[in-house]
């Protein structure tokens, strides 16, 4: 199931919705979990190709604007934000997977 388009100012998949424009991510146990707006464009994205790889080039691009991936460590830094606020655990996350040399992944 891949995530709709937001025609509202909102991304839904499975289990989450993202209100793009209040920077909100209403999970399914009715929790709101409030975003930076670095952290909703990345969000927006993954939901946008939820089961999907989204390479580090494209978070990079869409996210900041920039091709440059000589230090990605800011979007590393950003990923690890974003499973401290939706994940249970994580250490070991669930929802936001690594694909290495490749990109993250969003399942649900």
């Amino acid at each position: 199931m891949s995530g709709k388009k937001p025609t509202n100012g909102s991304v839904a998949i499975k289990g989450m919705e993202l209100d793009v424009r209040n920077s909100i991510l209403k999970k399914d146990d009715g929790e709101e979990v409030h975003l930076t707006p670095k952290e909703t464009k990345l969000m927006r994205l993954l939901m946008e190709n939820v089961g999907q790889v989204v390479s580090r080039s494209e978070l990079m691009e869409y996210v900041w604007n920039t091709e440059y991936l000589g230090d990605t460590r800011t979007l590393d830094v950003h990923i690890c934000w974003l499973r401290q606020k939706i994940e249970d655990n994580p250490r070991i996350p669930e929802l936001i997977l690594t694909r290495r040399g490749q990109g993250y992944e969003l399942r649900v």
